[in-house]
C-alpha cells in the first residue's frame, strides 16, 4: 500500500508538507500544479512551488516530493518536465483533473478529459523526454461532464507509458461534491496493468476500509482528510499493518502543529498572512476537532501577530 499527500492549492505547500510528513505515513507528496503554456519556465518558478528541490527533492523527513505540471502543449510539458528533473525532482505528475474555470477555458486540467488522444500525446511526450528510471504519472477525474470517457482516458494514460495513475473519483462537473464514486475505481483497476491510486472522500480509517471493499485498490491519495486529521496517514498505516497501539493526536498535539507552522513561516511571510493561514487551517480542523472553533473565534480578535503563539499555547 502507498499513501500520497494530495496537492491542494493554497493549502498543501512546503510548510504543510513538512509538518504532515514529519508525523509520518506518506510514501510521496505532490506539489500544487505548475502551469505550463508554451515555453520553458525559469528555475525560480520550480523553486517557489517546490523548495524541497534544494534538499534532493525530499521533505525534511525524507519523503519524495513529486512535481506536478499542468498544460496542453506536449512539447512544452516535456521540456519543463526535463527541467524539473534536472533541478532534482524525483518524479513528474501531470494534472488532468483540475476543475477550475480559469484552467479549463485555456484547454488545461479536466478539459483534456474530453480528448483522450491529446491526453496520450502529452503523457507520451513527457515519458519519452525524461530518463526511464524517473516515474511519470497522471492524475485524472472520471470525466468532464460525464463518465463516458472514463475508461478511454485511463487506457490512454497507460498506453502513453505512465508508471501509475491517480483517479479522483468524481467528474469535473461533480467538483468536490460527495460522494466519490469508488465503484468506478474498481472498473478502471480491472482494465489496467499499472497501479491505480484512488482519491476522494478518504477522511478516516473507516472510510479507507470501505474504499478497499468497493474499489479493489489499495493505494490512496488523501488531501482534505489529511489536513483536517493530520495523523490520518499514520492511522491508516497502523490499520493496514495490523498494529493496534497507535494513540491518535489530541488537541494539544494539534496546537503544537499550529505553532510550528507559524514559526516556520515567520522568516518568509508577513505576520497578517501567517494569521490568515492559521485561520484557514483551523476551518479545516473543525471537521475533526471541536476545539478548533473556539480557537478560530479567539484568533479573530487578535490585533498583533505577536499574540498568536500565546493564544495557541493557552
Amino acid at each position: 500500500m502507498k499513501i500520497h499527500l494530495a496537492p491542494m492549492e493554497g493549502v498543501v505547500d512546503s510548510y504543510m508538507r513538512h509538518l504532515l510528513t514529519e508525523i509520518g505515513g506518506y510514501d510521496a507528496c505532490v506539489t500544487e500544479f505548475i502551469r505550463v503554456v508554451d515555453h520553458l519556465l525559469p528555475e525560480k518558478v520550480f523553486d517557489r512551488y517546490c523548495p524541497e528541490l534544494k534538499t534532493q527533492g525530499k521533505t525534511s523527513s525524507g519523503t519524495p516530493v513529486i512535481i506536478q505540471l499542468l498544460g496542453s502543449d506536449p512539447s512544452a510539458m516535456a521540456d519543463n518536465a526535463c527541467r524539473a528533473i534536472e533541478l532534482g525532482a524525483p518524479g513528474i505528475d501531470l494534472n488532468f483533473g483540475c476543475p477550475a474555470k480559469c484552467v479549463n477555458k485555456r484547454n488545461g486540467g479536466a478539459f483534456l478529459l474530453q480528448q483522450p488522444e491529446q491526453l496520450f500525446n502529452i503523457i507520451q511526450a513527457v515519458r519519452n523526454a525524461v530518463d526511464e528510471h524517473i516515474p511519470v504519472s497522471a492524475k485524472i477525474r472520471l470525466g468532464y461532464e460525464s463518465t463516458d470517457l472514463a475508461l478511454d482516458n485511463a487506457l490512454a494514460v497507460q498506453s502513453a507509458g505512465a508508471n501509475y495513475i491517480t483517479v479522483h473519483a468524481r467528474t469535473k462537473s461533480d467538483r468536490y461534491k460527495a460522494p466519490a464514486r469508488w465503484e468506478w475505481l474498481a472498473e478502471i483497476n480491472q482494465i489496467l496493468d499499472i497501479p491505480v491510486i484512488g482519491n476522494g472522500d478518504i477522511n478516516s480509517v473507516d472510510d479507507f476500509k470501505r474504499y478497499l471493499e468497493i474499489s479493489g485498490c489499495e493505494d490512496i491519495m488523501i488531501g482534505r482528510g489529511a489536513v483536517s486529521r493530520p495523523d490520518l496517514a499514520r492511522q491508516i498505516q497502523y490499520f493496514h499493518h495490523k498494529k493496534n497501539l497507535y494513540e491518535e493526536m489530541n488537541w494539544n498535539d494539534i496546537k503544537e502543529l499550529l505553532i510550528a507552522m507559524a514559526i516556520a513561516m515567520e522568516p518568509n511571510v508577513k505576520g497578517r498572512f501567517i494569521v490568515a493561514r492559521i485561520k484557514q487551517w483551523l476551518v479545516m480542523l473543525k471537521r475533526e476537532y471541536t476545539e478548533a472553533q473556539m480557537c478560530f473565534d479567539e484568533l479573530r480578535r487578535l490585533k498583533q501577530y505577536s499574540e498568536l503563539e500565546a493564544l495557541l499555547k493557552f
